[in-house]
């Protein structure tokens, strides 16, 4: 008997930690392949909170990768300019724009921000971040501690690698950028 309840209760326990794990999955759909994102909650719990709410309302689909800098992020996020399927779309004030939400306090930790980190962006007010996140291309320790990790890439980074550049002479603009195809909880 002691037998058939400790194994239920260890089944418990792994379905539950199985279905919890996965509430913390998203897919990137990206012109070239699906990159698997792992949430953290526990590190940044409003500014996950905020991101699954504004992909689950499709808020990043369609929004462009405006500025991607060769070997060091490329950065998306804005549901106000950067959404090319919006009448607001506009490339050139893409990156000043955000949700119509109130920006988010900082929730900096010890994470680094190493290869497929994801990272909210934000103005120099550290209580800044709204919608706007990067994806890291390597290891960039100087933001350490000064911008929210909120994910990590773990699956398909090899698609992230193949996001459009920008210009290097003009602060990672990207002309005819790649874009969001859809954003979702697993």
């Amino acid at each position: 008997m002691n037998k058939i309840f400790i194994n239920t209760l260890i089944f418990f326990f792994l379905t539950l930690n199985y279905v919890m794990s996965q509430e913390n999955i998203m897919i990137l759909k990206l012109k070239d392949g699906d990159v698997k994102i792992e949430l953290f909650t526990d590190v940044a719990p409003n500014h996950v909170k905020r991101v699954k709410d504004l992909a689950d309302s499709g808020k990043y689909d369609g929004v462009v990768f405006h500025r991607v800098i060769d070997g060091f992020m490329a950065q998306t996020g804005d549901v106000k300019f950067g959404n090319s399927s919006s009448s607001d779309f506009n490339l050139k004030m893409a990156g000043m724009g955000g949700s119509d939400l109130q920006d988010l306090k900082q929730e900096f930790s010890n994470l680094p921000h190493d290869r497929g980190t994801l990272s909210m962006a934000r103005s120099s007010d550290p209580n800044s971040a709204n919608s706007q996140f990067f994806i890291c291309f390597k290891s960039a320790p100087f933001l350490d501690k000064q911008y929210t990790v909120f994910g990590k890439v773990i699956e398909g980074m090899e698609f992230v690698d193949m996001i459009k550049r920008g210009d290097e002479n003009n602060n990672g603009a990207v002309t005819n950028p790649d874009k969001i195809i859809s954003f979702k909880s697993q």
